[in-house]
């Protein structure tokens, strides 16, 4: 069957119990786990708004082994959009994304146009930081791309990451919105700079 043209392909990247699946699961149910179950990967849909209609953000939750490299080649090639996930209590993990943005950068050839979100997890663990933000922010700067610390477990920042990941992109106009509700207040100054929004 076609993939649908407007399924929008979120992947999600990272090594193993730096919380991917935590921040997916707090994004589409709410929900927070504290088991660590690994993952060999997982889909969710949420549907947003895109181009003015209504499309799915599909979301693939990948595994944080590399005993898949064939699925992780094709994650790549048929995602829109990267969340590459690390987390601040660990800075192997960090080490651990550097080869999948790589192999972003040669499966899809540039990424100028490629909405990428640098993501540094666990942000209430203060105590056990690793990776000092900072750092975090070096290194997204180094990539070009964007850069946020959330906490799946405290909810910080987890909508606010895939907004902002929908932001940058390009191509469509792509918000968060479904059903026309609102939640939170958008000013004008925010509808003239074109930034997403939760509704």
């Amino acid at each position: 069957m076609p993939e649908q043209s407007n399924d929008y392909s979120v992947v999600v990247f990272g090594a193993g119990g730096v919380g991917k699946s935590s921040l997916v699961l707090r994004f589409v149910k709410g929900t927070f786990r504290d088991t660590y179950i690994p993952t060999v990967e997982d889909t969710y849909r949420q549907v947003i708004s895109c181009d003015k209609s209504v499309c799915t953000l599909q979301i693939t939750d990948t595994t944080g082994s590399h005993q898949f490299p064939a699925m992780q080649r094709l994650s790549i090639s048929k995602g829109h959009a990267f969340v590459l996930v690390y987390s601040i209590t660990s800075r192997q993990s960090l080490e651990e994304i550097k080869p999948i943005y790589q192999q972003i950068v040669s499966i899809k050839g540039s990424v100028e146009s490629i909405p990428i979100m640098l993501v540094g997890n666990k942000s209430d663990e203060i105590s056990q930081r690793e990776v000092d933000t900072s750092q975090g922010e070096a290194q997204a700067k180094q990539w070009k791309c964007a850069f946020m610390e959330t906490s799946a477990k405290t909810n910080s920042n987890v909508t606010e990451l895939f907004q902002e990941l929908l932001s940058l992109e390009k191509k469509r106009d792509m918000s968060l919105s479904i059903d026309g509700k609102r939640g939170g207040k958008q000013t004008r100054a925010d509808k003239l700079k074109g930034k997403c929004s939760v509704m």
